[in-house]
């Protein structure tokens, strides 16, 4: 689904892990599937972590997150409360790219998403995770071929992936972002920004907070997907020459459809008299933070739970916008692969904080595919915990 072709909960150096904080929760069995080093294409910002010989106990788990414009996968470790992070790949493939003109996935795109799950077969196959779950999003739920393309992946590689629908989709990226919430919050939404759609969630937890980070998602009130994302709003307005009117015309189509959501006056009510915050997941928000921060090149540490004032993103999506194509695509938290796709992602945004104004705004470099960890490992100790102490029943003989 997302936008972005960041490394969500990335290896920061080749020699190093990096343990991810993840509350467990929302349990979901995963589906198991046969599932290596990145292709040429691959983004470089996902380090897998050296030092075979080191020591370690647990079993792997393997997270894969096939939407609209990116093909991503996670391998990682239990660590303490949450994980470490032994692999992983990003790769850019637009398979949705045309879908919302023709319906239909195009021989192109499914060539390289070939390509790239290609690689995640190699390093699931190298790696041997004991539990996996795979999934594809917006792309495959709204192509007419999207079954199709799955079947051939299955029969070609060997990863059986699932179409899962927008309210798990939405519930998984609550999941994986649930300890960038601040503690003292009484509410927030979270909105991840798509390649083929963008989801929304109200959590609201003025009725209590649950204990675990994890069960995040039972705090949901409201949430809504909307049938918009990065690629389908380049593809109806362009994304390389966008004026300010364009830019107006992305913003007021995607507020059309967040005037459906369920709620709306309630949560602008509760964000004027409650503390609340926006959280968001997705490239274009970790491109507004690396543009912020003035980073020569892009940094998921300096980035991933950075906050942001809304003066800070007012100033840096005019930066943006005034930005020429080519200077957007020769800027190292753009490139080539996005410069058309981060206005109409910033036009998301913008409609987002017209119709919920906060004063901040959490980025979050993480979402699907640390959600489906989490589900899993919780899941694990679940299962485990019951088996160690089962429940005694008493007979009657």
């Amino acid at each position: 689904m997302t936008d972005s072709d960041r490394s969500v909960a990335a290896v920061s150096s080749l020699d190093e892990e990096v343990a991810v904080r993840a509350p467990s929760g929302l349990a979901q069995m995963g589906r198991a599937g046969e599932a290596a080093p990145p292709g040429p294409g691959a983004d470089q910002r996902t380090k897998p972590a050296p030092n075979p010989s080191r020591k370690h106990r647990g079993p792997i788990y393997a997270a894969l997150d096939l939407g609209t414009n990116n093909c991503r996968l996670l391998i990682a470790r239990p660590h303490d409360h949450g994980f470490r992070v032994l692999d992983g790949f990003t790769r850019i493939v637009r398979l949705g790219e045309g879908v919302s003109v023709t319906g239909r996935l195009s021989d192109a795109a499914m060539e390289r998403t070939m390509e790239a799950l290609r690689q995640c077969r190699n390093k699931l196959r190298e790696h041997q995770p004991a539990r996996m779950r795979l999934i594809a999003t917006e792309a495959c739920r709204a192509a007419e071929n999207g079954p199709a393309f799955l079947a051939r992946v299955k029969q070609e590689l060997g990863l059986d992936l699932e179409i899962v629908d927008r309210r798990t989709e939405a519930e998984l990226a609550v999941t994986g972002c649930a300890d960038l919430i601040e503690g003292t919050a009484q509410g927030a939404l979270m909105f991840d920004i798509g390649g083929g759609s963008s989801e929304l969630a109200w959590l609201d937890f003025r009725g209590g907070r649950p204990k675990s980070q994890g069960r995040m998602s039972a705090s949901i009130r409201s949430w809504q997907s909307l049938p918009v994302g990065v690629v389908s709003i380049a593809e109806k307005f362009g994304g390389i020459d966008v004026t300010p009117q364009v830019f107006e015309a992305m913003v007021s189509h995607v507020s059309e459809h967040l005037r459906q959501f369920r709620g709306r006056e309630k949560l602008r009510h509760m964000i004027g008299t409650h503390p609340v915050h926006l959280i968001g997941t997705s490239g274009t928000v970790t491109t507004l933070a690396g543009l912020h921060l003035g980073l020569e090149r892009y940094e998921r540490q300096k980035v991933d739970g950075l906050w942001m004032k809304r003066g800070e993103v007012d100033e840096t999506m005019k930066v943006l916008l005034g930005m020429p194509f080519e200077r957007r695509v020769a800027h190292p938290c753009i490139g080539k692969d996005r410069a058309d796709l981060v206005l109409p992602g910033c036009a998301i945004f913008e409609a987002i904080r017209r119709e919920w104004p906060t004063e901040r705004v959490r980025v979050a470099d993480r979402g699907l595919r640390e959600g489906i960890l989490i589900s899993l490992m919780d899941a694990d100790r679940t299962r485990n915990r019951a088996s160690r102490y089962p429940s005694r029943r008493t007979s009657n003989g």
